[in-house]
């Protein structure tokens, strides 16, 4: 026992003893580390993201408290988030926007999306079938309907087996939640060291992904390419990005067609869990916020289901997309849920100091960014939230008022995307990195919350769990409900 502790403390010593060196050795030889500034006023970040859209077009290369690719790697595993504002991002970003979330395509993945909308009104029917309805808890069924869609979207006829689509799920699920547990062994190897546990289980993800993606990635060239795909004439997001040549890394014309590339595999990967995770937490997450404000305040549940209700129309509790479009009161309630809880806690750019704009005042004009010499970074966080309950903007930011998005409200005309003329809120972001999903966003979350609403009846839940809802919001690396929603529910009369 006495030469196990020995052994023990002559380890630990050791490893304090690398740490202090390692320290000592280092100290300022390595990049500065990045000086942050937080912008919490709307005037502020408008300045920053519209004006002066040159200094803040970057987001940091790592978006994620670790790394997901390391070494050589890293350069050729861009996402369209972290790559740097330039040709490779333009040539990602424009293939998503004119691909997959081309507004022209809203209409036609109008079956689909009602399809998916059907069966988890179906599924939820099932288990509150009694006359008196029944306790749930949504944020399950909501994720996996909402995934399923997504999946679906970016794999086309691929993703049919429900105990693959479940795996692929399941390990987005937990990519995302670890993401915002990583900061604990986001610093220094030895945070690392101490959380070994939680850092292999991170970096593992990267490779379950690529074990689920990659092989459907082959699997559909090769179904293209033999002419046996069957996909309803809706292209799935994985054929773009298989046709996808990008301009290479070292070159900076656009135009220049002899310098393009396909995609790495890395890239690939990247590209997918991106879309994957991002089309679906930021849906479920606002759909589960506004169905808890509903099931909080009756009135506004009721006055929108008998907006929604109007002449009738729809299978299955699906809403067509053309009588989406005719429901101000859908769109306000949606609105101000993401006021509210806008999807992702905060936005992230990285500025230089030399860049024109960097300068531009932080806090409400008190705290100036600071100049950080010699080719210095700036990391800025623009803090939505915030942004959205300023006080000097909005009449009680803190209540879940929809009526303010309607006609003579007092946000009248404010969407969620801003225009150039001022930013009031931005949950999905501003300026040039706006979230190119925003548009089919909107539409999957009207979708889904008209059929939830239409069908069924929410009110808080007292089944010996608690009396109530728990609106405490849980930052991660998308904002979530602390405590998943717990409603009771039943058909609606």
């Amino acid at each position: 026992m006495d030469t196990l502790v020995q052994v023990l403390t002559l380890g630990t010593a050791f490893i304090i003893f690398l740490a202090v060196f390692r320290r000592s050795i280092w100290h300022g030889r390595g990049p500065a580390r990045p000086t942050l500034v937080e912008i919490s006023d709307s005037a502020v970040a408008r300045t920053a993201l519209i004006d002066h859209a040159d200094a803040f077009s970057n987001r940091p290369l790592t978006l994620f408290p670790v790394a997901l690719v390391t070494g050589q790697r890293r350069r050729r595993s861009d996402s369209i988030s972290s790559a740097q504002y330039g040709p490779l991002w333009r040539a990602l970003r424009c293939n998503l926007t004119s691909e997959a979330l081309h507004p022209s395509r809203f209409d036609q993945l109008g079956p689909l999306r009602r399809e998916f909308v059907a069966a988890l009104v179906a599924s939820l029917s099932a288990r509150v079938a009694g006359d008196g309805g029944d306790v749930v808890v949504i944020r399950d069924s909501v994720h996996a309907a909402v995934f399923a869609l997504v999946a679906r979207l970016c794999f086309g006829d691929l993703v049919g087996d429900a105990a693959h689509l479940l795996a692929m799920r399941r390990v987005m699920q937990q990519f995302v939640r670890a993401i915002g547990e990583a900061n604990a062994f986001a610093g220094s190897w030895l945070t690392k060291l101490l959380h070994w546990r939680q850092w292999r289980r991170f970096v593992a993800y990267r490779g379950q992904q690529a074990a689920f993606f990659l092989p459907l990635v082959s699997e559909r060239d090769r179904r293209r390419r033999s002419g046996c795909c069957n996909d309803g004439g809706i292209r799935p997001y994985v054929d773009t990005l298989i046709d996808l040549r990008v301009p290479d890394d070292d070159e900076d014309d656009d135009d220049n067609d002899t310098a393009r590339r396909a995609l790495t595999d890395d890239e690939m990967v990247s590209l997918l869990s991106e879309f994957l995770g991002a089309s679906t937490e930021s849906v479920v997450s606002c759909i589960e916020w506004a169905l808890a404000h509903l099931a909080a305040q009756p009135e506004v549940q009721e006055k929108l289901r008998r907006e929604i209700a109007g002449d009738g129309g729809g299978e299955g509790g699906a809403v067509p997309e053309e009588r989406l479009r005719t429901l101000p009161y859908l769109h306000a309630v949606v609105l101000e849920a993401l006021r509210l809880h806008p999807p992702v806690p905060f936005l992230m750019r990285e500025a230089h100091a030399d860049a024109e704009g960097a300068a531009a005042v932080a806090g409400g004009g008190t705290t100036a960014v600071p100049a950080v010499g010699g080719g210095g970074r700036t990391r800025v966080h623009f803090l939505i939230r915030d942004m959205a309950r300023d006080r000097k903007d909005w009449t009680d930011p803190d209540e879940f008022w929809p009526e303010r998005f309607l006609a003579n409200g007092e946000a009248e005309g404010v969407g969620a995307v801003p225009g150039p003329k001022e930013i009031r809120m931005m949950p999905f972001g501003a300026g040039r990195r706006y979230c190119p999903g925003a548009g089919m966003g909107m539409v999957h979350i009207k979708c889904f919350l008209a059929g939830l609403v239409r069908e069924f009846e929410w009110a808080p839940a007292a089944d010996g769990h608690g009396c109530g809802i728990d609106f405490t919001e849980l930052d991660g690396f998308f904002k979530v409900m602390k405590t998943p929603l717990r409603a009771h529910v039943k058909r609606s009369t």
